[in-house]
């Protein structure tokens, strides 16, 4: 019984004949075309996958635990901390914020260590927190130095055993040299006190001190293979600096983390993470460390803030679970999700509760911290995971061909690459190409935000800036809300029943995206009669909403009668009827709207006219 081999009765089914069957559903359509998804990364992703695309992939048969890592660094277990992040600059009530955490699933405590000046504040901060339980991330530190000593000295007085301690300081002199087109004192200055900071702190393993902060580049616009392929540039400065200032590689690699960004783009993050450790034990194993440690790069994950949104904002629950999920199956270390009200105000502790829940529910309700790399051996998985990882090793080496991260940053090279596909995908958002759920699809349209906004951060800095996809459509949607009045756009439904109400659809999210009220009744049998109702309601905006057939006929009639009646309202043909569409301007038709409208630039169009 044990050798009996299940589903014997189903014959194996070769590529060839899958494709045959493909290829005769298609009816002659283009394959590529139809079922072959090019990304924003630089490859194609296939309809599906099998066994025989893992062929040339040669670290399937290695086990989590093992080089190169792909499959993780823990062997028996995927734990991973759940991080809570606070903003909070006062130390006494930052750590009220961080026991409440705590006493409700966090694990590690992320602090804005802005105000920590002295040992006295550090101790309020820290009070009542027991570090050999607990990690801390140290975030907007003014001086590491001076902060790591305070901290030593904290840990020592309060009989803390050293090798317990975990968490991180967030040093990463490249990243402000990033963002602030300068480094904070010199190149030399600020490189050497990563060397200092590694001489301090022999006894703490667990105590990460270089933090490359690649989630710089993801909220900045970058593609998952910049991400990862500047990332190891960046990290690569440090390991070659120090060492070339005399200390060994594993005492360097051991005590670096990477922060990766976490978005939205499911497998494609989990891909993302299984391929990070695979590219950091590759570069890694150039300098031939005497130490396997130098190979387990820690990963700490924190969700994107590019792609939360004002609008309709309980939409960013639902984006931070799958970040989370993502995270999770990827082997992320430590996770940070982001309050869903992030990008309108400072989280409260209701916020908080539902990000760091999202965690615990997949811990203590989900069980993922029990199964090590669930994804390995998916076909799909694996072969993006393959694919990423060749395409960011090539932009590597590019990068190191060119003199390194640090001679491409000076030269702008590395910001004008990240700046293209910024660009790229803010016309992806406009165009509708990348759907921002309740921002540019599918919006809430009696939804009110202004009133509700406590902040809208706008990065100052001189360099490389962070911001989110949706800005450019929220602040249309803010003018109309701001302006006092709501433009009327009415749907003239004619003809064809199916294509009206697909159409009149289409319309309704259109100019729902800025806010527009929709006039929609059930439609009309005759020209006449939908041009007395639209006199009833004196609309902004008439759009016809009929079939391309029809609007040769009832499309034409419409656009005459209504620009008799209405001169000055601006009509509207929903859709592209190529055939017909010189007859309908001469008709009076002023604008066709369809799915390859831009319609970030259409809607601003629209707020300038009817906005005055």
């Amino acid at each position: 019984m044990a050798d009996e081999k299940l589903f014997t009765e189903f014959p194996p089914i070769s590529t060839e004949e899958w494709e045959a069957t493909i290829n005769k559903d298609l009816k002659g359509a283009d394959y590529e075309k139809k079922l072959v998804w090019r990304t924003d990364e630089g490859f194609n992703v296939r309809p599906y996958y099998r066994a025989e695309n893992l062929n040339d992939i040669n670290y399937l048969d290695t086990l989590p635990g093992e080089f190169p890592y792909t499959r993780g660094t823990k062997a028996d277990n995927n734990q991973w901390e759940i991080v809570q992040e606070i903003d909070e600059i006062c130390p006494v009530k930052a750590n009220a914020i961080a026991i409440d955490a705590i006493n409700r699933g966090a694990t590690t405590i992320a602090v804005n260590a802005q105000g920590i000046e002295n040992a006295e504040a550090l101790a309020k901060l820290l009070n009542g927190i027991d570090l050999n339980k607990v990690g801390v991330q140290f975030n907007h530190v003014k001086c590491y130095i001076s902060l790591v000593k305070m901290f030593l000295t904290y840990v020592d007085e309060n009989k803390y055993d050293r090798h317990n301690i975990s968490g991180c300081i967030n040093f990463d002199p490249i990243a402000y040299r990033l963002k602030h087109n300068k480094f904070y004192h010199s190149e030399k200055e600020d490189m050497m006190q990563a060397v200092e900071l590694l001489n301090m702190v022999e006894e703490m393993p667990k105590f990460k001190l270089i933090n490359v902060n690649g989630i710089l580049l993801h909220n900045a616009g970058s593609t998952i293979v910049q991400e990862l392929g500047y990332t190891l540039a960046l990290a690569n400065e440090y390991l070659s600096f120090c060492t070339e200032q005399g200390v060994k590689v594993e005492k360097v690699a051991s005590r670096m983390q990477l922060t990766l960004s976490v978005g939205s783009n499911y497998f494609m993050e989990i891909a993302k993470l299984r391929a990070a450790r695979l590219l950091w034990s590759t570069m890694v194993s150039q300098y031939n460390p005497a130490c396997e440690c130098a190979y387990k790069i820690r990963i700490n994950t924190v969700a994107s803030t590019w792609n939360k949104t004002l609008y309709d904002p309980y939409v960013n629950m639902l984006r931070s679970t799958t970040e989370g999920m993502s995270a999770v199956i990827g082997g992320s270390d430590a996770i940070s999700l982001q309050p869903f009200d992030v990008a309108y105000k400072e989280s409260d502790e209701f916020s908080r509760r539902i990000a760091r829940n999202v965690q615990v529910l997949l811990k203590e309700e989900s069980f993922m911290d029990r199964v090590v790399d669930p994804a390995a051996g998916s076909y799909y998985i694996e072969t993006l995971t393959n694919s990423i990882a060749e395409q960011a090793w090539k932009l590597f080496q590019s990068v190191e061909a060119a003199g390194g991260a640090l001679k491409i940053i000076a030269d702008g090279a590395l910001q004008a690459e990240i700046e293209k596909s910024c660009q790229k995908r803010d016309m992806d958002i406009a165009t509708r190409r990348y759907i921002l759920l309740g921002t540019n699809q599918y919006p809430n349209i009696n939804e009110k935000m202004a009133d509700k906004i406590e902040r809208l951060v706008k990065d100052e800095n001189e360099g490389l800036k962070t911001y989110r996809g949706a800005i450019a459509f929220e602040e249309v949607r803010l003018a109309t809300e701001k302006s006092g009045r709501r433009p009327k756009v009415y749907l003239l439904k004619l003809g064809n029943l199916a294509m009206r109400q697909a159409r009149a659809g289409f319309i309704t999210n259109f100019f729902g995206c800025a806010g527009y009220e929709i006039v929609e009744p059930a439609g009309f049998a005759t020209v006449e009669e939908g041009i007395k109702a639209v006199a009833e309601v004196k609309p902004d905006l008439i759009a016809v909403c009929s079939s391309d057939e029809e609007y040769a006929t009832l499309g034409i009639e419409a656009a005459k009668q209504c620009k008799a009646q209405f001169p000055n309202t601006p009509f509207i043909v929903a859709g592209n009827p190529t055939e017909c569409i010189d007859a309908l301007k001469a008709a009076g038709a002023d604008d066709f709207i369809h799915v390859r409208t831009n319609i970030l630039e259409s809607l601003k169009s629209y707020n300038e006219k009817l906005l005055k």
